[in-house]
């Protein structure tokens, strides 16, 4: 089923969760014989931009989208954002909303997010597919750097500046712009065609809402969470890594290579695209997609 860019979003619903409001969409019927997909945006994004993957795999497939707590239509409470937190929100998902274990997809954070439930809490995870997932490796290689006490002082002053909140408040603000949201995504984009008004939009409307600014500030100041290679060495199920290969945030090659270091047994696929290659060329990514989770 080829996905045009007209593709009509799935209405959504809310879902209470520690007091807070979750938004979700949920498209397809229920298959005996395949679990269902849980897809998870990531930073900045919403189920919005799962748009062409669940209008592409609702035929076959039960398929869910969620909104992260304090991203797209779900609140933004003033709270510490980890992946912890999130990890607890779709555990949470999966075992009192859907009902079964769910192949996890997640891209960039979400892909994050996604690999610490299927390694922290593996009774919510069929299967897990990462997207050009975020998250940090312990470095033990790393040579350590020469001393400069002028870059030292000048980063010590930088994230002090961070840590207040007027200063956090007007780089959100700067950031947020429609025309800056435009610039970065023409950046990590191949296809520029596929920055289209509609997405900008997707992206600034949360932007918006009263509590975003303290949401992105607290996504910075939070300190790293559990590193990929101590989650992959705690992964048990089956994992698929797809790599857009013209993602300037990520040398997918070499990332790539670190995955398999840990988890061997992974399957992967490189594809033309930029860090969204969910929605820059959702036709290939909904047949692998497709491929890999009929075979599990």
């Amino acid at each position: 089923m080829r996905v045009m860019e007209s593709a009509v979003a799935v209405p959504g619903q809310f879902w209470e969760w520690r007091g807070q409001q979750i938004y979700y969409v949920k498209a397809g019927e229920r298959h005996s014989d395949r679990p269902p997909l849980l897809l998870i945006h990531g930073f900045g994004a919403s189920t919005d931009h799962w748009r062409k993957n669940v209008v592409g795999l609702s035929d076959e497939f039960e398929v869910w989208a969620i909104d992260l707590l304090g991203f797209g239509r779900s609140a933004k409470p003033d709270w510490q954002y980890s992946g912890d937190l999130w990890r607890d929100q779709l555990h949470d998902f999966v075992t009192e909303v859907m009902g079964q274990p769910a192949v996890l997809v997640g891209n960039s954070l979400g892909g994050y997010a996604a690999l610490c439930v299927a390694s922290q809490r593996p009774t919510s995870a069929a299967g897990l597919v990462l997207v050009n997932s975020a998250g940090p490796f312990t470095d033990l290689k790393a040579t350590p750097p020469k001393p400069d006490p002028v870059r030292e002082v000048m980063g010590a002053v930088i994230r002090s500046l961070f840590q207040q909140d007027w200063a956090s408040y007007l780089l959100f603000q700067y950031v947020r712009q429609k025309f800056l949201i435009r610039r970065t995504l023409e950046k990590v984009y191949l296809d520029q065609s596929a920055v289209t008004d509609r997405l900008v939009e997707e992206i600034y409307q949360p932007s918006c809402d009263p509590g975003a600014p303290k949401v992105f500030a607290s996504v910075f100041r939070t300190p790293q969470g559990e590193k990929v290679d101590v989650l992959l060495g705690q992964l048990t199920c089956p994992l698929l890594m797809l790599w857009g290969e013209g993602d300037p945030w990520i040398n997918a090659r070499d990332r790539g290579a670190k995955f398999r270091e840990y988890y061997p047994q992974l399957t992967e696929y490189y594809l033309q695209a930029g860090h969204c290659p969910h929605d820059e060329v959702p036709d290939q990514v909904n047949e692998l997609l497709r491929s890999w989770v009929s075979a599990l």
